[in-house]
This record gives C-alpha cells, sequence and structure tokens, in this order.
C-alpha cells in the first residue's frame, strides 16, 4: 500500500514551458491528478516533492485543489538545501512561496545553502528513504534530468519494497486527447 508518494519530473524549461499558460500544463497536471484520485481511493496519505519547477509545482497545485474533496491529503516539502528559490524571479518565488505556505511539513535535507551537486542526490536518497512510490513524469526518449532520480530508484528496488510509477509522453497524449474530446 502507498501512503507516502514522491512525485517527480521535468523542469519546465526541459519541455519548453516558459509561463503558465502552456497548454500542455493542463495535461501534465490532470495526468497527476488521475494518479493521485486512484492512490487516494487506496490509502495515500502523503505527496512529498522537493519544490522544484516544473512537473514538482504543478503537483503541488493539484494536491491543493484535491484537498477539497481529500482533506486528509497531506504534502511535504524536502528541499536539497535553504534558499533554493533565492535565485528565481519574482513571479516564481512568489508561486513558490505560496506552495510552501500551503504545505504540512517544509525542511530541508542538507540545511544549510547550496555548495554543490552532491545536495540533490542526498535529497532524493532522503526523500526515496521515507516514502512508499516514485511517480515519475518521464520518457526514455527524452531523458533530461529526471533519468538520475530514475536510475536511482531502479537501484533502491533492487534491494527494497518501492513502486516507480511511470507517466510518459504516450499516457499524456491519451490525456490529452481525452481533454480534448470532453471540450467538444
Amino acid at each position: 500500500m502507498i501512503k507516502s508518494l514522491y512525485v517527480s519530473g521535468y523542469r519546465a524549461h526541459e519541455l519548453g514551458i516558459f509561463n503558465d499558460k502552456h497548454p500542455g500544463i493542463p495535461i501534465i497536471k490532470k495526468a497527476i491528478e488521475n494518479t493521485l484520485r486512484e492512490l487516494l481511493d487506496d490509502g495515500l496519505e502523503w505527496v512529498v516533492i522537493s519544490g522544484g519547477q516544473g512537473v514538482e509545482t504543478w503537483a503541488a497545485e493539484v494536491v491543493i485543489e484535491l484537498r477539497k474533496e481529500f482533506p486528509q491529503l497531506k504534502y511535504s516539502i524536502i528541499t536539497p538545501f535553504l534558499e533554493q528559490e533565492k535565485n528565481w524571479n519574482e513571479v516564481k518565488q512568489q508561486k513558490y512561496n505560496y506552495i510552501v505556505s500551503q504545505a504540512d511539513f517544509v525542511t530541508s535535507v542538507t540545511k544549510r545553502p547550496y555548495e554543490a551537486p552532491w545536495q540533490f542526490s542526498e535529497k532524493d536518497k532522503f526523500i526515496i528513504q521515507n516514502t512508499d512510490a516514485l511517480l515519475l513524469i518521464y520518457d526514455e526518449e527524452n531523458e533530461g534530468s529526471p533519468k538520475y532520480l530514475k536510475r536511482l530508484v531502479d537501484k533502491y528496488i533492487e534491494k527494497h519494497d518501492y513502486e516507480l510509477i511511470i507517466i510518459n509522453a504516450y499516457d499524456l497524449q491519451i490525456i490529452a486527447e481525452e481533454m480534448q474530446q470532453s471540450e467538444w
């Protein structure tokens, strides 16, 4: 049973998304929502993100909406280092601060400012060890940054009871078509 779920995937820029009006965002959010609804029916309690821009931000927005229907759903933001949003533009910082303000738990794995890339892998290891599954928006043909997290989870699964749920480009295409049909 999946009680705690790590949600991650591409950064917005890796998908060619540079503003909140991009037509791909509702598709990704619907895919996340569909998966969360299934897992909520089976006992999901916590969603964990690290607060990165892109899939993780959209996942937090989905959780905030789903809480209206599932008030027991909680979410946590576990960042790799302190002040990860420090160099983001003002609009992105405002969105991030809102998501942080709505979270049930917020912490940083290393409890210090950015020092080196190792902080990202330590964050991933910590979150994986403290969740039951990973929902990853990822496509093998367009690896990008999620490939490192997928490799880490693949290795972890060899020795631990952990589940990997992938939403790929084909899954997103199906959802896009379903959304288009429902608008007719």
